[in-house]
């Protein structure tokens, strides 16, 4: 699922976003039609995520779930986001511009709480996933159970509802995250119906969560429509939104075992670097290389590099260096290294 959010991202930004929104991409008349639902790809993300961000989080305690984290991010971040200044400086010709006080930043990845600019348009992202890595955190210290979680996402669930009916101030949106929550609250269901099996009130989490995701959705294909003067079928977005539900209720009902295979592993420990490098690095190279090579080959060529790259940054970066990060993290961290957190065997806990 991870591959099929990368390919779906990767494809909206080279075949659809860069040429509609003026940033050197190429024109593919027919394809676009398709590819401009890639952005998608996000939502998916973010599914996948409230899923598979709590199963790690279980019998964590708050040290242990921070140090994770930050093990898993920021190797490949920090390195992503010096290659794709040093491109932009270097060959962007001023159209990405990028300043030392913007790089250092983006290196702590909370530039957006001081609304400092992203280096690369995909790292909003991030900031996304940090909050909810937020509320996450407040679980381990509270002890994550079954019973706890499903209180928090109707919590959560709740909170959005309230926020989108303009009884609370904006500034609270910083904490709920209410644009996607809905897809975190869903990851979260389905993690407990992973763990115990499906029960009321997580299929109603996630039926509700479905039905918020719709409404949030088409209002943010409208929007998407009207950056690109261009339409965004809201059909096809509401279609999409339940495939990306449906696929993933399959995942936490255990239904897909059968359709993995190994190298889906290998590919799938990419999609995190290569998502975090393809986007204005594909766009310099469209840019500066469009008019000399053939459309469909650049893009086919730039797609394999971009695959290289994320590549590297995982054999090359993230392995030697996540275990260093971990030890160092440590050793600075206050704290016990055991988790200290029950282990829970049923539901009713």
């Amino acid at each position: 699922m991870r591959i099929c959010a990368a390919v779906s991202v990767m494809a909206y930004h080279y075949l659809f976003s860069a040429y509609a929104g003026g940033l050197g991409g190429l024109h593919f008349p027919h394809v676009d039609l398709v590819a401009r639902y890639g952005y998608l790809g996000v939502d998916l993300f973010f599914t996948i995520s409230g899923f598979v961000v709590l199963l790690s989080a279980w019998n964590r305690s708050p040290r242990s779930f921070v140090v994770s984290r930050a093990v898993r991010l920021y190797p490949a971040y920090w390195v992503a986001v010096t290659l794709t200044t040093l491109v932009s400086v270097g060959f962007s010709q001023g159209r990405f511009p990028v300043s030392l006080p913007q790089y250092l930043a983006n290196l702590t990845m909370f530039n957006s709480l001081p609304n400092i600019e992203n280096v690369d348009v995909v790292y909003w992202t991030l900031w996304a996933e940090l909050r909810f890595y937020a509320m996450i955190l407040v679980l381990t210290w509270i002890g994550i159970t079954a019973r706890r979680v499903t209180v928090f996402c109707w919590a959560w669930l709740a909170a959005t509802f309230v926020f989108q009916a303009g009884l609370l101030p904006h500034a609270t949106d910083l904490v709920l995250n209410t644009q996607f929550a809905h897809y975190f609250i869903a990851g979260m269901a389905l993690c407990l119906i992973h763990r115990y099996g499906p029960t009321p009130q997580t299929l109603a989490l996630v039926a509700i969560s479905l039905g918020n995701a719709v409404y949030r959705g088409t209002g943010f294909a409208d929007r998407v429509g009207i950056r690109y003067h261009t339409e965004i079928h809201r059909p096809v977005v509401v279609a999409i939104i339940v495939a990306i539900f449906a696929i993933m209720l399959a995942v936490a009902l255990k239904l897909t075992h059968r359709l993995g295979r190994p190298w889906f592993a290998v590919l799938g420990a990419l999609t995190y670097p290569l998502y975090l490098v393809h986007a204005h690095i594909g766009f310099i190279i469209f840019e500066r290389l469009g008019d000399q090579v053939n459309h469909a080959l650049l893009v086919a060529a730039t797609m394999l590099l971009m695959v290289g790259v994320a590549a590297v940054l995982h054999y090359g970066v993230e392995r030697p260096l996540a275990p260093r990060l971990k030890r160092l993290l440590d050793r600075v961290l206050p704290g016990r290294h055991a988790s200290g957190v029950r282990q829970e065997t049923s539901p009713r806990r």
